[in-house]
């Protein structure tokens, strides 16, 4: 990848994360370390990747992204409103009763193609996009974000089945394979690895990506664009709450939000990376 166009993706992943930050710190609630997580996968389908446009979010031919993993909406939010879909004001008012932004994604906000949240849900949903695609030659194509605990879910490999059976080479699936849930270490609660093979073996390409290396990112989703007849899997191996020192790996942020003393640190950090790209 250019140098060039790599470090302003990587500033534009620190405007995202500081998005992601300010959102949960203002709602008192939210899911940072998971929504960190995917900052970088965000900040490359929005700024590098994905046809859209914030002036004309419902056209025909965009390309559409589900994310599965819905309560990671912090992170979609601060995304959107980074590439110009609507005022990063509206990121202060995260959660708030009447706020457009609520605690998962919403169809009715600009630049979100699904409702989602429900886990397992999501990818059954871009499914139906991808196929819809499919009977009309259309040119778009379809992107969804799983959490690798959300794929504990059996609906998940329902649609993982239906999408290889149909051919839907047009969906690309990543999972955020971070390690934590809720409830812990996935494969304490209840393994869903090893997650490439379970892909394969329902008929998909998988590929294995680091999600914190832009150039790692782009080979993998320049090596997803080769592939013919079959929906592609994008294993990403993520830190979960990556970016903020007291969060990463920390499966206690998925679901807390910071207060005062830790959102300031937590942006202070933030712009010190910032601060030394820029430099």
């Amino acid at each position: 990848m250019d140098v060039t166009i790599k470090k302003q993706l990587q500033k534009t992943a620190c405007n995202i994360r500081m998005g992601v930050l300010t959102g949960t710190y203002h709602a008192k609630s939210g899911h940072p370390g998971g929504s960190l997580s995917i900052s970088d996968l965000l900040t490359y389908l929005y700024f590098a990747k994905m046809h859209v446009d914030p002036q004309n979010p419902d056209m025909d031919d965009r390309d559409r992204l589900v994310l599965s993993k819905g309560h990671t909406a912090p992170a979609l939010y601060a995304a959107l409103a980074e590439r110009g879909f609507f005022s990063k004001d509206e990121l202060t008012h995260l959660r708030h009763i009447g706020a457009l932004l609520q605690g998962h994604p919403c169809i009715h906000i600009p630049g979100v193609d699904m409702s989602s949240g429900s886990l397992g849900q999501g990818i059954s949903a871009a499914c139906g996009m991808a196929l819809a695609g499919k009977l009309k030659s259309a040119p778009y194509h379809v992107y969804t974000i799983l959490g690798d605990g959300e794929i504990e879910e059996g609906q998940v490999w329902e649609a993982a089945m239906f999408a290889a059976h149909y051919g839907l080479d047009n969906l690309t699936a990543i999972v955020d394979n971070n390690g934590l849930q809720i409830d812990g270490k996935i494969t304490e609660v209840c393994s869903p690895e090893p997650i490439d093979e379970k892909f394969r073996a329902f008929g998909w390409h998988v590929i294995l990506m680091d999600a914190h290396d832009f150039d790692d990112i782009e080979r993998a989703f320049n090596e997803a664009e080769t592939i013919v007849g079959k929906p592609v899997a994008i294993i990403q191996k993520s830190t979960k709450g990556k970016g903020v020192s007291f969060m990463e790996n920390q499966v206690s942020w998925h679901g807390a939000a910071p207060n005062k003393e830790q959102y300031e640190q937590a942006m202070a950090e933030i712009q010190q990376q910032l601060a030394e790209l820029e430099a």
